[in-house]
């Protein structure tokens, strides 16, 4: 399996101790989740849902092509990156 870069959005930083930059293995986006889930418990959860399916707030881009399902390949990109949707008033 090829290490990979992932690229965590601000608002998930709190499960990497305020890292924005981690590492895991995976030659899916499934495989390199399941690998920061058990480095960084509960993440998961905050990105995909109970049907394994990616959050309405969450995008996951392999490079610079979007992930629309966890079960993608990750291909040649050597970084995923995790961007969550902000709302507010």
């Amino acid at each position: 399996m090829i290490d990979r870069t992932v690229r965590v959005a601000s608002p998930l930083r709190s499960y990497t101790q305020g890292a924005a930059s981690v590492t895991a293995q995976g030659d899916s986006v499934a495989e390199l989740l399941d690998g920061l889930e058990r480095r960084f418990p509960g993440m998961r959860f905050r990105m995909i849902d109970e049907q394994d399916g990616i959050r309405p707030h969450i995008r996951l881009y392999a490079g610079t092509r979007e992930i629309r399902a966890i079960l993608e390949p990750m291909g040649a990109e050597t970084t995923l990156h995790i961007i969550c949707a902000l709302s507010g008033g």
